[in-house]
């Protein structure tokens, strides 16, 4: 076989293998819930992607990496739409007093 059919044929058997064992899957979120074990669970990376939604919603912009890796920035965000009955648990957590605590 030619180098190059070997180089093609490897590549497709790591692709094949890495979608059977599910690298790269994405994890199913819904409203901060995490589909596991096809049940639905919180879970904080859900949460923290739930958080940076209702944030745009009202105008801020907050991508669920940064409020995943950045405290200070959720707890920015936090101060201001912790409040809302849909993330105020997932608040609770860096703003427990709630709106007005500095």
């Amino acid at each position: 076989m030619p180098p190059s059919t070997l180089i093609t044929a490897g590549a497709a058997t790591v692709l094949l293998l890495a979608t059977a064992t599910g690298v790269g899957a994405k994890i199913a979120c819904n409203k901060g819930s995490q589909r596991v074990a096809g049940s639905w669970i919180s879970t904080p990376y859900c949460q923290d992607a739930y958080v940076a939604a209702v944030a745009r919603e009202y105008g801020f912009k907050a991508s669920a990496n940064a409020i995943r890796n950045d405290p200070l920035f959720k707890q920015r965000i936090c101060r201001f739409i912790g409040q809302d009955i849909r993330i105020k648990d997932s608040c609770n957590e860096v703003n427990p007093a709630g709106r007005g605590w500095f």
